[in-house]
């Protein structure tokens, strides 16, 4: 019986090394960003909604750029920097979003007048 323990040991830990070493001669995986389906032009549209929003055509007139001229400068824009531009427009907070430090200072002062009552 002991003898039967001993076998049934050795070859779960022959399995595991071997299983081991089976794992380290596994290829790696490698993520990676996977492009979107979005084209040069798509872009390009995105910047120019951007701006011709009301608010944003009225920050620039202040700033004294007319929309039309921006319009055209995003035109003169390489579609990389083009790209660049849509990916930091898409990558923006909607607004009124909190961010982390903001609920917690909300926490705190709620839990401060909490304790204080």
């Amino acid at each position: 019986m002991k003898q039967r323990i001993l076998d049934v040991v050795s070859t779960f830990a022959l399995l595991t090394v071997l299983g081991l070493a089976a794992a380290m001669l596994m290829p790696r995986a490698y993520a990676g960003m996977i492009p979107t389906e979005q084209t040069q032009s798509d872009d390009r549209a995105t910047v120019k909604d951007m701006l011709a929003r009301p608010e944003v055509a009225r920050e620039m007139q202040k700033m004294g750029i007319p929309p039309e001229k921006a319009a055209a400068r995003v035109d003169a824009m390489s579609d990389e920097e083009v790209r660049q531009l849509a990916g930091r427009l898409n990558a923006l907070p909607a607004g009124g979003a909190l961010s982390t430090e903001e609920w917690l200072l909300i926490i705190v002062v709620i839990l401060l007048v909490i304790i204080i009552i």
